[in-house]
């Protein structure tokens, strides 16, 4: 089976309101997938429709290979679900909760408790078998709710943010499960808000909005197509200048070739490869911006409304970085914090987002 879900003009309708929209993807098997979105964007109801709680509108989806509509008992059997909330009954022991699962899917006692044991074991939850629910810590209780999805062997694992609220020694515990978990051999459905968590896990992201796929790809081929598109946009730029210059200037009056090439030398060079650079000055004023813009090395400069500046800057250049530090520096600019970095996933999904979100 090369896909673990694949989904067919699947939609959902809320008498006017359109939830999700004709919605086409498709799923590796055994690979770690990241489901991305806007808090009303569609996801949670994409989700419901995949692991049949609620019925499409329109369309359709199969499932570890069984269609969400006609044989919604058979892809219940092959799917598991670790909830946001942990629903787990606070009043019975780990095993007793595990056991409880186990006998709705109606597993044999031996194999039972063999496949218990193996799964406390591997998420380390054994030593507290014998606890009440109710007396663990959050990180504790997803382990159990990882045990519990588990117990009846599904292909596919839905995860809906398995690491909210918890410390950052638990959540690597719980990343490192997720790793091996894709190891032996289950499809995981990341549904998360933690940019690094996906971007560290994931071998592909959608990112839906509006109800739609607004983008689809792996992590860093959508951070590259962000780094496409603001190339490509500069070279549209660079068209629109020439134009005017042209128009202004046309042949035979005067020094229009000489300014037009000049123009053109300078955009071209600022149209290469560039780095970016993040500054925070705490007595950040106009006049500063406007110096800093004026340095040949600096292509744009745009001030974040946490005050923070952002520079493209030439990466060619072996001294940019100290030319902008030093430029701040010699007119009394207070840094306190730099950054260097390309493009990340949250930048692409802020951008995705907002870009649809205007259309």
């Amino acid at each position: 089976m090369k896909y673990a879900i694949e989904t067919f003009d699947l939609t959902k309708k809320y008498g006017d309101f359109v939830a999700v929209d004709t919605l086409d993807m498709k799923i590796d098997n055994k690979s770690i997938f990241g489901f991305l979105g806007p808090n009303g964007a569609g996801k949670t109801t994409t989700i419901k429709m995949l692991t049949c709680l609620i019925q499409p509108t329109n369309g359709s989806a199969n499932v570890a290979g069984f269609d969400i509509i006609k044989n919604p008992n058979d892809v219940r059997k092959k799917i598991g679900m670790v909830p946001q909330l942990v629903s787990l009954y606070g009043d019975l022991t780990v095993r007793e909760n595990a056991e409880l699962c186990a006998d709705f899917y109606g597993m044999p006692r031996d194999l039972k408790e063999g496949r218990i044991d193996e799964l406390m074991e591997l998420v380390d939850i054994k030593y507290a078998q014998n606890k009440l629910v109710s007396q663990l810590s959050g990180g504790q209780k997803q382990k159990v709710s990882v045990v519990a999805s588990l117990v009846h062997q599904p292909d596919i694992l839905f995860l809906d943010e398995p690491t909210i609220g918890l410390d950052p020694t638990t959540k690597r515990v719980l990343w490192d499960l997720i790793t091996e978990l894709n190891d032996k051999g289950h499809t995981i459905i990341l549904c998360s808000h933690d940019m690094h968590e996906v971007e560290l896990l994931c071998d592909n992201v959608g990112i839906i909005n509006q109800g739609t796929l607004a983008a689809f790809d792996t992590p860093q081929g959508l951070k590259d197509s962000m780094i496409k598109e603001e190339e490509k946009t500069k070279k549209a730029n660079l068209g629109t200048i020439i134009d005017k210059i042209e128009q202004e200037n046309p042949i035979g009056s005067g020094n229009s070739f000489r300014d037009l090439k000049g123009v053109v030398a300078d955009i071209e060079q600022k149209d290469g490869k560039s780095k970016q650079m993040s500054i925070m000055v705490s007595n950040l004023d106009d006049n500063l911006i406007e110096k800093i813009n004026k340095l040949p090395v600096v292509f744009e400069v745009t001030k974040h409304h946490s005050g923070r500046i952002i520079m493209e800057m030439d990466e060619k250049s072996k001294t940019a970085v100290n030319d902008v530090i030093w430029t701040i520096m010699e007119n009394k600019g207070n840094i306190t914090s730099i950054s260097t970095k390309d493009p990340s996933l949250e930048d692409v999904f802020m951008k995705v987002t907002a870009k649809e979100l205007e259309e």
